[in-house]
């Protein structure tokens, strides 16, 4: 039995504890698995390919992708399950998932638009940044802003 009280929860705590689930699913599959192969993310198509990024820019992705997995997705993993139980920590470690959450898209469109110039510098389509990114930045925020309005 837990020494806090119970506290209902609402809409916006399930919903922030599924679209986190389901966000680090997202995040295994597009970022942790290439850290170990990142051919295997060219293939499934998480990753950009040499031939599109320039080694500079294989390099770029393949360090976020290693950051994700000593930093960002044991973070959010523990958040989520903290948060789940009720747990300040668990509060506080989600809202630095969150933190992050909001500026790693930030980092990587500023990428994306700085590289677009760059010679050997080809995404195929930069359009899905522009339109993916932002939401998940959207979605952090919204993370945050429930953290910070829970009782």
């Amino acid at each position: 039995m837990s020494d806090q009280p119970e506290v209902p929860k609402g809409r916006a705590w399930w919903t922030l504890q599924a679209t986190g689930w389901l966000f680090l699913a997202y995040l295994i599959y597009a970022q942790l698995i290439p850290v170990f192969d990142y051919q295997l993310g060219v293939e499934m198509g998480t990753q950009e390919s040499a031939e599109l990024v320039t080694d500079v820019g294989v390099a770029y992705w393949k360090a976020f992708a290693f950051g994700d997995l000593v930093t960002y997705a044991p973070l959010l993993l523990a958040g989520l399950i903290g948060h789940l139980l009720r747990r300040q920590w668990g509060r506080i470690a989600l809202a630095a998932a969150f933190g992050i959450t909001v500026y790693w898209p930030v980092v990587s469109l500023a990428a994306v638009h700085s590289a677009r110039k760059a010679e050997g510098w080809m995404l195929g389509n930069p359009i899905e940044y522009w339109i993916v990114l932002p939401i998940i930045t959207l979605w952090g925020l919204w993370g945050l802003w429930v953290l910070l309005t829970e009782e």
